[in-house]
């Protein structure tokens, strides 16, 4: 039973990453198209936000499937 709550944890950690970078990314365009001159500034902290939203995600996946 334990195998089956780790699985859906991991599942709701993977969806909420998904989400959330998709989040970002959709922002970050809404951004850019406001101000097309700050799109590197945009671009580097969507790039940054989207690597730290994936490394929660990993270490979500991996607490989930080793506390089984």
């Amino acid at each position: 039973m334990t195998g089956t709550f780790a699985a859906i944890g991991a599942g709701l950690a993977v969806i909420g990453a998904g989400l959330g970078i998709g989040m970002v990314g959709g922002r970050a365009m809404e951004a850019i198209a406001r101000q097309p001159e700050a799109t590197g500034k945009i671009q580097t902290a969507m790039i940054i936000a989207a690597a730290l939203i994936e490394g929660v995600a990993l270490f979500a996946v991996v607490v989930a499937l080793i506390t089984n």
